[in-house]
């Protein structure tokens, strides 16, 4: 059984930073491809980041690309999102993702377990 628990959710005004862990245990964490989703209220979950299992590959969502940065400490079983320069827009509930096996992925049907996600509030 494979646990993913995200936090370091929070809510700051437009500009700030924060950074987002998730924390995985219950298999070898370097097994897995991990991603960044998010959901705003009335629309579709999409991926704004992923990491491939050892953390040398690593892709971003056209909105967030140079203002976050996804990264992986294999010794920690930890994934991180580090969101900078936040906006109005990047208001939703982030959820961290794990993808046992292949290469990772930013599409949701890719990712196979799913942490229970932390609200991420940006006030204008």
């Amino acid at each position: 059984q494979v646990q993913l628990v995200d936090s370091g959710g929070g809510l700051v005004q437009a500009g700030a930073s924060l950074r987002l862990s998730c924390v995985v245990s219950g298999r070898p964490f370097s097994n897995y491809a991990m991603g960044w989703f998010r959901q705003a209220p009335g629309k579709e979950r999409e991926c704004v980041a992923a990491v491939s299992r050892s953390g040398g590959n690593t892709a971003y969502a056209v909105s967030v690309k140079g203002r976050y940065t996804i990264s992986r400490d294999n010794a920690k079983n930890t994934v991180f999102l580090q969101m900078n320069s936040l906006k109005a827009e990047d208001t939703a509930v982030y959820y961290c993702a794990a993808r046992s096996g292949g290469y990772f992925a930013t599409y949701l049907n890719a990712y196979d377990y799913w942490g229970q996600g932390t609200q991420v509030t940006v006030s204008s």
